[in-house]
């Protein structure tokens, strides 16, 4: 069964949301005070810099957001893929459509095309799937989080992600998109996971990677087949 995108839904990539990245929090709070209108909301994965669903200092950390996210959820339609930075989320958000990183790509619908949706870091290797096989093991995460003395490892893990930099713009990108594309069977491809807000036509096929969300401060708005680049004015709340 097909997911129908919704015209004029919004699309949203690799926030990173910490301390230094707070373009996810003023994001949300514009949806939560229409000033920013939309039925439809994909989070393509990376909003969060890091949390998952068993580390209570990283929940601490992102509650607000996490109650924004779940107050809009009665209203829009919300659709999460999980990234490499935030997984085991749907113990988070009753209402929320969750993808784990294994039941990507989502097949979708716009009008006439079909659409594959994921996070981005998929289809890369046996020794990549392992990883994230281990990263994401539940029983392994709640073992963590129960000896995270005066969260010591929740903290240091904190303290690395906020110095790393993230932006730049990749060589050759296209090669690699277009051996992204060559992983999909549908008519268009968006994925985030990239930050480079990048859109290909490849043969029959359409590859959108949407704009990181700290990187560029823009989202996507989907209208009439076309990604529009909407950019997020940084008020101070």
């Amino acid at each position: 069964m097909y997911l129908n995108i919704q015209e004029s839904a919004i699309l949203v990539a690799d926030s990173h949301f910490n301390k230094k990245n707070q373009q996810f929090l003023i994001f949300l709070q514009k949806l939560k005070n229409k000033e920013i209108q939309t039925t439809q909301l994909f989070l393509m994965g990376d909003m969060f810099d890091f949390i998952s669903g068993e580390s209570k200092y990283f929940v601490k950390q992102n509650q607000e957001l996490l109650d924004i996210i779940n107050e809009l959820s009665n209203d829009i339609q919300i659709i999460y893929l999980e990234g490499n930075h935030d997984y085991n989320m749907k113990v988070l958000f009753p209402n929320v459509k969750v993808y784990k990183r294994e039941n990507q790509p989502l097949l979708a619908k716009y009008k006439e095309k079909t659409v594959s949706l994921s996070h981005g870091d998929n289809f890369i290797n046996w020794h990549y799937n392992l990883y994230c096989k281990i990263i994401r093991n539940s029983l392994l995460l709640k073992f963590l989080n129960l000896i995270d003395f005066n969260y010591f490892i929740s903290l240091r893990i904190e303290r690395a992600l906020v110095k790393k930099s993230i932006c730049h713009k990749m060589r050759d990108y296209e090669s690699l998109a277009k051996r992204r594309a060559s992983n999909y069977e549908t008519d268009m491809i968006i994925e985030g996971h990239y930050h480079q807000g990048d859109i290909f036509e490849f043969e029959d096929k359409k590859y959108i990677n949407i704009p990181s969300l700290c990187c560029s401060n823009k989202y996507s708005r989907l209208i009439d087949g076309s990604f529009v680049g909407e950019e997020l004015w940084l008020d101070i709340y």
